[in-house]
């Protein structure tokens, strides 16, 4: 287990259901609101459960954990972007903090370049395609793989590369993987190196405060003790460990 951070020691709160529904309304916190809440954005085609290893882990931090769950396939990007946002704006907490998976991290781009909540401190993308991606590229122009890989997807390929890149505030962390395990087998020359689905260089964002990359395949960026260590990190301190880094 972990130890708890910076003294946190935070209660269960009634809107802490971690189910991705919308909390009631409250754009300022009320007197006993936690002071730390990191909202979990998972990615394409999974749902809000896939971040519950994470969820966890940060709550034995002490921090109080929520998980934002939204149609990958069916909504558009600007469509979950704004749910992302008035989600955001729902939740009962003085400081905020994100952690987006891949289509996640993206979305959580997307809402920072319409408008940035006062209240968000530090953000953590796991294996997000900062700079494009060119395993989805491919898979798009297979026949009937656009109402796959959905409307969020297609959206967001239609823009040049790297449009998606948010001032530096609030501080954004990026964490990628290097080990090709992965839906980029079936994907003819995807450059290395890469997680098995998102190349080292598209996960780069240029306004990062920090990177760093792990022996990780893209899911395993999910369930891994040692991606949870260098996400605490982040949003302990607005670094990693990079001396635990290979």
């Amino acid at each position: 287990m972990f130890p708890v951070a910076n003294g946190r020691n935070l209660p269960p709160h009634p809107d802490a259901t971690g189910t991705g529904c919308a909390l009631r309304p409250a754009v300022r916190p009320l007197p006993g609101t936690p002071a730390a809440t990191v909202i979990l954005v998972h990615g394409l085609w999974t749902p809000s459960a896939v971040c519950s290893l994470h969820a966890a882990w940060l709550a034995q931090r002490g921090y109080r954990t929520l998980r934002f769950g939204y149609p990958s396939v069916r909504g558009t990007l600007a469509e979950n972007a704004d749910r992302l946002q008035r989600f955001v704006a729902a939740a009962r907490a003085r400081d905020i903090y994100l952690v987006g998976h891949s289509l996640g991290g993206l979305l959580i781009l997307e809402m920072l370049a319409r408008t940035a909540d006062p209240r968000l401190r530090r953000i953590v993308l796991l294996g997000t395609p900062c700079q494009g991606s060119y395993c989805a590229q491919r898979l798009a122009m297979v026949p009937g793989m656009p109402k796959l890989l959905g409307r969020s997807i297609m959206q967001w390929l239609a823009r040049p590369a790297g449009t998606a890149a948010p001032a530096a505030t609030p501080a954004v962390g990026v964490i990628a993987g290097t080990r090709s395990v992965g839906l980029g087998r079936v994907v003819p020359g995807l450059p290395r190196p890469n997680d098995g689905v998102v190349t080292l260089a598209e996960a780069r964002l240029p306004t990062a405060a920090d990177f760093v990359a792990l022996p990780l395949a893209h899911s395993q960026l999910l369930a891994a003790r040692s991606c949870a260590l260098q996400i605490a990190s982040f949003l302990d301190s607005g670094r990693f460990l990079h001396a635990l880094a290979p």
